[in-house]
């Protein structure tokens, strides 16, 4: 496939997250780049402010493991999948984009991913009279209080056998769970990836490796 580059040597490459199919971070190669990127199998930009090859995580250790890379009908963008370390954003955001200027009330979609990035939007960005700010302002000890509070009202309300309670306190215990990822840096993947690993292992010989 032979790509075209523009009059800079440079191709835009958009990078996604593979498990989540987050949009991470927009980027430009060149073909120096994108060469080391295949042989590497990590994502390698060129910088066009310094110049320069751009490894990405060569200083933060948030390096992203390419999984595929595909170029579009006209050969002149990419998009890039990779399994990433750590956050995309050099502000410590697990993507780029996360200053939502149009968001439509009735086509927006419920998504885990969106609710994750929406408080991780309000520890980065603060907001006056949030909730999820308050929650990150408090710190730890409150988001864990609020955690184990919300765990108790699960049972309650699924030893009473109440759908409708039920489902309300499971939608409260996994929002302040999120609360508590944000918190400890941990996000979606590194849960999906826990879970992958469980998904191969027998459960007796897991039980019997616990105890």
């Amino acid at each position: 496939m032979e790509l075209k580059f523009d009059e800079r040597g440079l191709i835009p490459a958009i990078v996604q997250d593979h498990y989540t199919k987050e949009v991470l971070t927009l980027a430009y190669m060149n073909a120096e780049s994108l060469a080391i990127t295949i042989d590497e199998r990590r994502t390698c930009f060129w910088s066009r402010s310094r110049q320069a090859l751009w490894r990405k995580g060569e200083t933060s250790g948030n390096i992203q493991h390419v999984v595929s890379i595909t170029a579009d009908c006209d050969h002149d963008a990419l998009v890039v999948e990779v399994v990433k370390d750590g956050p995309a954003c050099h502000t410590g955001a697990e993507s780029c984009f996360f200053n939502t200027l149009y968001l439509s009330d009735e086509l927006k979609q419920f998504s885990y991913e969106g609710l994750y990035k929406l408080i991780q939007g309000r520890k980065t960005t603060p907001k006056e009279g949030s909730y999820t700010t308050y929650l990150f302002e408090k710190g730890l000890d409150k988001i864990l209080k609020k955690v184990g509070e919300e765990c108790t009202e699960v049972i309650i309300a699924g030893r009473k056998e109440d759908r409708e309670e039920t489902v309300y306190e499971i939608a409260d215990l996994l929002y302040h769970t999120f609360v508590l990822m944000v918190q400890s840096g941990i996000t979606i993947e590194d849960v999906t990836r826990e879970l992958e690993k469980r998904h191969v292992i027998d459960r007796k010989v897991k039980q019997e490796r616990m105890q």
